[in-house]
């Protein structure tokens, strides 16, 4: 059927902890029809696939499916198991989760990808796999196939953040921040890597691009904001902005939202207020903005006001 057609599926074993789980081993699911999903917490991606997932699980166990996650960690500081616990526990996600915080799950399946679908049968087989968003209806026909079932697919609405993209609308890119990876800088000083540095927001942002104002280290994987009213800017045209976050080893980190220099009003994602407060608690993705009209141009500039803040990537939908 694909490139898997002929492959077994790889051992769990290197897990470093399981949740919602006894560690599973290949003799334990043998005879069952499995769906392997590598995610990240932090992943856009994966959190516009995950209602549908989940609602697999749910609907077709009773039929001998068996849906294993796999965390394997995109950014440092989603190694802390606490913070896979809660991203569980806020997604509702029911079903075994292996904590892959050493690669070695995913390196035993040569994936690259978040999120990743494997499609295992009942002799232990990959026969198929789907990477990144989409595909949802075939998927769903492909695991009936394997169960031996044919029923009427489930219905899946995304909420929040899990609510799918305005991809007729969406004209911005997935933007790192870290120095590895980072694309459209703009503001007027140049990055420095690995050093704290004064920046300032130019005048105007082109599309995609972004700046920074006040003190920050741009880091490998991050910016870090050295003092209290540091500012980050990124010019978008995309229905909904988010940005991942940490607060690092500071404590919870207020922060303000303007969106083309005024409060959000309706268009306030699920994580700031209509008067564009927000408060970053703990490492994940933030959600700052989804208009409810029209999708244009529009800057984002959010004002923090502890040091501390660690910004990641932008993501849009």
């Amino acid at each position: 059927m694909t490139l898997f057609e002929r492959l077994h599926m790889p051992s769990l074993d290197a897990a470093t902890a399981w949740l919602n789980s006894e560690p599973l081993g290949l003799a334990d699911l043998r005879g069952r029809v499995v769906l392997v999903d590598f995610w990240t917490l932090t992943c856009i991606n994966w959190l516009r696939t995950e209602p549908y997932v989940r609602a697999w699980s749910q609907a077709y166990r009773d039929d001998g499916l068996v849906v294993i996650g796999v965390h394997t960690p995109e950014f440092s500081f989603e190694h802390e198991i606490d913070r896979i616990r809660t991203a569980v526990a806020e997604r509702g996600i029911d079903y075994p989760v292996a904590v892959d915080s050493d690669y070695g799950i995913w390196s035993a399946f040569d994936n690259h990808y978040w999120p990743a679908l494997y499609f295992i049968d009942r002799d232990g087989m990959i026969v198929d796999h789907h990477f990144g968003e989409g595909r949802y209806e075939e998927s769903e026909r492909v695991l009936q196939g394997l169960l031996g079932v044919d029923r009427e697919l489930v219905s899946v609405t995304g909420v929040g953040p899990e609510a799918a993209a305005d991809w007729e609308h969406l004209r911005s890119p997935e933007t790192y921040l870290g120095y590895l990876r980072t694309e459209r800088f703009a503001s007027p000083q140049g990055a420095a890597i690995e050093e704290r540095r004064a920046y300032e927001l130019p005048g105007q942002l082109r599309l995609n691009s972004w700046a920074l104002g006040g003190e920050w280290t741009i880091e490998r994987e991050r910016a870090v904001l050295g003092e209290a009213g540091g500012r980050i800017a990124f010019r978008f045209h995309a229905r909904d902005a988010h940005l991942v976050l940490s607060p690092g080893d500071r404590g919870p980190i207020p922060f303000r939202l303007l969106l083309d220099g005024e409060a959000p009003g309706a268009a306030h994602g699920v994580d700031v207020d209509a008067d564009g407060n927000g408060v970053l608690r703990d490492g994940r993705m933030y959600q700052l903005v989804r208009v409810p009209d029209e999708v244009r141009d529009r800057t984002v500039e959010l004002t923090f006001l502890e040091p501390g803040a660690e910004a990641y990537v932008f993501t849009f939908g």
